[in-house]
């Protein structure tokens, strides 16, 4: 499987970063499916960036958490990861919070909207897709391909 990492710089080895706030499957090395997912997060601050691709083999000895789908489950997972709480597992994928469902995201755990308002709010999005590697063992499932230089142009 070949999965992308959008980012300002070239990453041949993949390295687990502890950043400032906590992300959906909280503290990891992010990857994609969708290459176009990539380019947006290559280029969203400065319009320029390196798209990083990886091959992903799977190891059935890593302990994996998938959502196929945004569920109330993926809720109160993403919830718990952005107040801080870590896991065990090794992987985690799913959909991601993107910067709109992020908002309703964030308004769910500040208690400004119900569940049921999320749902409401969260339902026309179109699909996304993240594989969050959040142990050194799962970052040793990937295999550096090679990158590019993007632009949002």
């Amino acid at each position: 499987m070949i999965l992308y990492h959008g980012s300002k710089e070239i990453v041949r080895e993949p390295k687990i970063l502890k950043a400032k706030y906590n992300k959906d499957f909280y503290f990891g090395f992010y990857c994609t499916l969708y290459e176009p997912q990539a380019l947006r997060w290559a280029t969203r601050i400065t319009g320029s960036g390196i798209i990083n691709q990886y091959e992903y083999t799977p190891d059935d000895s890593l302990k994996v958490l998938s959502f196929s789908e945004m569920t109330e489950e993926w809720l109160d997972f993403i919830a718990a990861c952005r107040n801080g709480k870590p896991h065990s597992f090794d992987i985690v994928e799913g959909p991601m919070a993107n910067d709109t469902i992020f908002n309703y995201v964030e308004d769910f755990i500040d208690g400004r909207i119900s569940r049921e308002a999320f749902w409401e709010l969260a339902r026309f999005k179109h699909p996304t897709h993240q594989i969050c590697f959040n142990t050194a063992k799962a970052l040793d499932t990937l295999r550096f391909i090679g990158s590019k230089e993007v632009s949002s142009d």
